[in-house]
């Protein structure tokens, strides 16, 4: 062994061996790797059926229809009409577009290709509502109940069609069903309209009540249920119903103008027109906003302005026959009795069972030297008038005044004991003090003595002779109802349509459509 001699072996007595091929292997030393991980397979291909999809629904609910619909169509035609989801938007869109006969067809070809589809038979049934088929619409509503237990939907709608075919006692029982399911405004809402239909005032109340209770910040509900409070005599709690309408909605027009007609009743005219003022800006062409206007100047004492605003509440509602009735009145007052007469005779053509109407035309007819007419006319009035004194205490001052004394003193009697009976119902009734002025000026006259029933003691102690000369003038006698007295009237008949609960409409809801109308 050589020492120090560079590049030799350290270890020179040991042969090397040639390597084979397995050693020259470039892996040979290299430890083997485990195996690699499978890779992610693709995402697999949606079916034909369903892969367009999702485009057609963001198109539907951005409004985009006309994308829409050709997306649909090029659907229907790679599926050969099979693609349920868009069939079902098809029926939709055409619902939209007024096409109800058509949306149908839509629909029950969705019920065909998925026969256990409540949502498809609902929107079947919403269809034949739409049609007026109400009976097959309800047929329909039941089917669908028994593929979805207790739907608040079905249960609502079934109600609105009973409603329309007047079967009440269902209508009533299936929107109890629905509350049951889910406490929604809307069938309180339609719930307290059947009530109303029937003339159940206190259980209308109560409805709605349990309604503010649900949701006590629902400015629709507190105006309602201000209003009917109104119709019952209990202005306390109207105002306070009303007032917290107006808290939480300030702009809402039915209670400014169901506050506004409160206003209206205690003579508060200037802080009333401020409130119309406030409604005007929201709905210009309002009737009855302009109506109430109107009867604000009257009461205020200015013709011209109430006639105005009359005439343009008579041009945007032609055949509310309240308006003729006021704008009648309002001529009368002004002594144009031949303008009076054709407003008067128009309102009696719209609503002939109304015996202050014929009693207004009785009066003026006098004045227009006609008095075959104008005792037919009283005539008629005081056989349709069964609980207003004031027409037979109208007839009695025309009987007198054309000489016919005896005749006069049996409608003065029959005044008396209307009159009598009215204050023995209500004690607390607002009674006309011009009507008890005239009425003991004309009893003296008419010699039936002056301790009368129905007099006051002050009033009795005033008669003298002197009033009964007073009481021979021939003034056109004053109605009963004062004109500026605003009463809102709740019309159940306006009725609303159940909702719609498609994609693009499920945040509507129904309102209740209460007219504030005074007289």
């Amino acid at each position: 062994m050589a020492d120090g001699k560079g590049g030799g072996d350290q270890y020179p007595d040991e042969v090397k061996k040639p390597l084979d091929d397995s050693q020259l292997s470039p892996t040979s030393n290299i430890p083997t790797p485990s195996a690699p991980k499978p890779r992610t397979k693709k995402a697999p291909e949606l079916p034909i059926f369903e892969r367009r999809n999702w485009l057609i629904h963001l198109h539907y609910v951005r409004k985009e229809y006309d994308t829409c619909k050709s997306l649909i169509k090029e659907q229907m035609q790679e599926t050969q009409g099979m693609c349920e989801y868009a069939v079902y938007v098809q029926g939709l869109i055409m619902r939209l577009e007024g096409r109800i006969q058509e949306s149908l067809e839509m629909f029950q070809t969705c019920s065909l290709l998925n026969p256990q589809s409540a949502d498809n038979l609902k929107q079947v049934a919403r269809s034949l509502f739409l049609l007026g088929r109400h009976k097959a619409a309800i047929d329909v509503y039941n089917e669908a109940a028994k593929l979805s237990q207790r739907d608040w939907e079905i249960n609502h709608n079934m109600g609105i069609c009973y409603m329309y075919i007047k079967d009440f006692d269902k209508a009533k029982e299936c929107l109890k069903h629905a509350i049951q399911c889910n406490r929604h405004d809307l069938s309180f809402v339609m719930l307290g309209k059947i009530f109303l239909m029937e003339g159940d005032m206190d259980m209308a109340v109560d409805v709605y009540k349990r309604a503010v209770e649900f949701n006590p910040e629902n400015p629709e509900l507190l105006s309602t249920l201000g209003l009917l409070y109104l119709q019952i005599g209990q202005t306390q709690k109207a105002f306070e119903h009303l007032g917290n309408a107006l808290t939480y909605d300030p702009c809402n027009v039915k209670a400014i103008l169901a506050a506004g007609c409160m206003m209206q009743q205690h003579g508060d005219f200037e802080v009333a027109l401020t409130k119309y003022r406030i409604a005007a800006s929201s709905v210009p062409e309002s009737p009855p906003l302009w109506n109430n206007i109107g009867m604000c100047f009257f009461g205020k004492t200015k013709f011209v302005a109430a006639i105005s605003c009359l005439k343009r509440a008579n041009y945007l509602a032609p055949f509310d026959w309240k308006i003729l009735y006021n704008l009648g009145l309002v001529h009368l007052t002004m002594q144009q009795y031949a303008s009076a007469f054709h407003f008067l005779s128009a309102a009696i053509n719209l609503k002939p069972k109304m015996g202050q109407l014929f009693m207004l035309l009785a009066v003026a007819l006098t004045h227009l030297d006609d008095p075959d007419n104008a005792k037919q006319a009283y005539e008629q009035a005081c056989g349709m008038e069964q609980s207003d004194p004031a027409v037979h205490l109208n007839y009695s001052i025309y009987l007198y005044n054309t000489g016919d004394r005896k005749a006069a003193s049996h409608q003065f009697s029959l005044f008396e004991q209307k009159l009598q009976s009215q204050r023995k119902t209500n004690p607390n009734a607002d009674v006309d003090q011009e009507m008890i002025d005239t009425a003991s000026k004309l009893g003296p006259a008419l010699q039936l003595g002056e301790s009368m029933v129905w007099k006051n003691a002050p009033a009795a102690a005033e008669s003298n002779a002197q009033q009964a000369k007073a009481s021979k003038a021939s003034k056109p006698p004053q109605p009963l109802k004062e004109p500026q007295k605003a009463v809102p009237s709740v019309r159940p008949e306006d009725l609303p349509n159940p909702p719609t609960h498609d994609p693009s409409e499920s945040d509507k809801a129904v309102k209740a459509a209460i007219t504030v109308t005074p007289l």
